[in-house]
């Protein structure tokens, strides 16, 4: 079994694990399902192994690393099967493959861990693609999320994809590599200065003028959704996962 990555190019068949982020499965559930829909229009099979639960970033970011040893380890366990390992978060991505590697080096969930790819990553470069099909007559701009940008380098794919959706506008947001102040736990011990960072990404959002806010991370847009519904001004401006635009046709 070989691990999975941006140097390995995904073969027709082979089954892809779709992991599910907390906050999408409880909050954003129709990500889950544009994805479905996304990969049955790519021809690639998916399956969702339903004993999974927390990647176990909390726990880590909170300092019980013994609890999310634990949790890393459930993972290995439920996807020890698959070498492709899909999620829709570069949060929990960056947390299976880079930070599983601080709580429990050498181990299968490192191994296992390192199997994973941020939905983006895995569309271009193990599946070589950037035109999925997708249709979505809206202008919109991207929010990168901070683990997909610093611990991933996920770059430009995301962006990559965007641009070649048909009827779409995509408009670049200023300060794009700033954080959005939400950050896990970072939002519940420094509440000021997170809604502080947030009013401020939802300025840059709000300046583009576009009718959609997209991004790859559930959490960041749970973070800015909540405070452009609260804003008169921006309450117009929807927000949408990555795999609902490119499942849009």
């Amino acid at each position: 079994m070989h691990i999975a990555g941006t140097s390995q190019r995904y073969r027709s068949g082979e089954r892809v694990a779709l992991f599910l982020p907390c906050y999408a499965d409880v909050a954003y559930p129709e990500v889950g399902k544009a994805i479905v829909t996304l990969f049955e229009r790519l021809g690639v099979p998916l399956d969702y192994p339903v004993e999974q639960t927390c990647c176990g970033q909390p726990a880590f970011n909170s300092g019980y690393w013994p609890e999310a040893r634990t949790l890393a380890q459930h993972f290995a366990e439920v996807f020890n099967g698959y070498d492709w390992i899909v999620v829709p978060s570069g949060s929990c991505a960056a947390m299976c493959k880079v930070f599983y590697r601080m709580i429990e080096p050498g181990d299968a969930a490192c191994e296992i861990g390192g199997r994973v790819c941020e939905l983006s990553t895995f569309l271009v470069d193990a599946l070589g693609t950037t035109d999925v099909g997708a249709r979505f007559p809206h202008s919109m701009t991207y929010h990168d999320g901070c683990h997909g940008r610093r611990e991933l380098n996920v770059g430009d794919r995301a962006l990559r994809l965007l641009r070649s959706v048909k009827d779409a506008t995509l408009i670049e947001l200023p300060a794009v590599d700033e954080c959005c102040g939400f950050g896990g736990l970072f939002s519940v011990k420094f509440d000021e200065l997170s809604a502080s960072m947030g009013r401020h990404k939802c300025d840059n959002v709000k300046a583009t003028g576009a009718d959609v806010l997209v991004s790859g991370d559930p959490s960041c847009l749970a973070h800015i959704g909540g405070m452009l519904a609260r804003d008169p001004a921006a309450r117009s401006i929807r927000i949408l996962h990555l795999a609902q635009v490119l499942a849009s046709t």
